[in-house]
């Protein structure tokens, strides 16, 4: 197992007047252990840094370490990294056994520690009963689980997932995402893990890298991104409903956008006055959609809150210890 140092990393697609950079000097320490999630929407440059951590894409400029090695010019089967895709790459010909030994037997490991590689990682995924099956046998998560067993069979120093919860329906990503949380207490591999889903990234990571447009724009724990974005763009994508950002809030300063997340405005007899445009039932929640000096505004109250109707006039107060401050020009963080 090793840390992972990025330090100014870059790429860009192209020479001359057309190039095109697509990551912007990218640095960060990943922690020996650490789980790291990189999240951003599609086309933000996530899966990009991921493919050139693994060797699948060269880089443009800086450098990258996998433990004490710099690993710059090294191929991927050089890098002591293990990837698992979207798309789960199972041959379809070979049990689920021989799919999981397949890499080791390409480096000829003794059959016999291939053997107990497989079988102990197919207990830790429970695939011990479906070991001889082929792979039009299982189900997505299933399938899922193979290609990680795939992975750890391979003992390396670094794990690459791409997306790899992306095929499956919401109940099996939720419970994949309990398992993967579940092998890294149990493994404590150094893993990288690319989503555009933020709620995996919220409940997976240690530590987030939030991209946007090929900038790393914050890299902390998930508290830390949530309570205390370091952008506008962190503070819209990280949070269901994104926090309201306002540029007209009563007492706000000329030039500074007031942010305020939904569950941190109270309705009350005082505060913000706002007309209500539809309110939104979500089982235990309710999300009040309202215009306040003409702007759109998230309240966030729970089933047990009288719930106002559309039409009506409130008074929202927001809670002055959540309140954030936002430069309106370069979207960043004030004090």
């Amino acid at each position: 197992m090793a840390a992972i140092k990025l330090h100014k990393v870059t790429k860009t697609y192209g020479i001359g007047p057309k190039a095109l950079q697509v990551i912007h000097g990218v640095s960060a320490d990943v922690a020996d252990h650490e789980f790291i999630v990189i999240v951003g929407p599609s086309g933000c440059g996530k899966s990009t840094l991921l493919r050139m951590v693994a060797g699948l894409e060269n880089i443009t400029g800086g450098e990258i370490s996998i433990g004490s090695r710099v690993v710059n010019k090294l191929d991927p089967a050089e890098r002591d990294i293990a990837m698992v895709f979207q798309n789960y790459a199972l041959y379809p010909h070979m049990s689920v056994f021989d799919n999981m030994a397949y890499g080791l037997k390409i480096k000829k490991v003794p059959l016999d520690e291939i053997k107990q590689r497989v079988d102990k990682a197919a207990a830790m995924l429970e695939l011990g009963h479906l070991l001889q099956r082929k792979p039009r046998e299982l189900s997505g998560g299933q399938r899922q689980r193979v290609a990680m067993g795939r992975a750890i069979v391979r003992q390396p120093q670094v794990f690459l997932f791409d997306e790899p919860l992306s095929n499956l329906d919401a109940k099996l990503r939720a419970q994949t995402r309990l398992e993967i949380q579940k092998l890294h207490r149990e493994l404590g591999i150094t893993s990288l893990f690319v989503t555009h889903d933020q709620v995996e990234a919220m409940t997976l990571a240690q530590r987030m890298m939030v991209m946007h447009a090929g900038v790393m724009e914050q890299f902390g724990t998930p508290e830390e991104v949530y309570h205390r974005p370091a952008t506008t763009f962190v503070a819209s994508f990280i949070g269901s409903p994104p926090m309201n950002l306002l540029k007209n809030a009563p007492g706000g300063k000329p030039g500074t956008l007031t942010g305020i997340r939904p569950e941190h405005l109270d309705i009350g007899s005082q505060g913000w006055e706002a007309k209500v445009d539809t309110v939104e039932l979500l089982g235990a929640e309710r999300l009040v959609y309202a215009k306040l000096a003409g702007e759109p505004v998230i309240v966030r109250i729970d089933e047990g809150s009288r719930s106002p109707a559309p039409g009506d006039t409130i008074h929202v107060q927001p809670r002055a210890e959540r309140l954030h401050a936002f430069d309106a020009q370069s979207g960043k963080r004030l004090a």
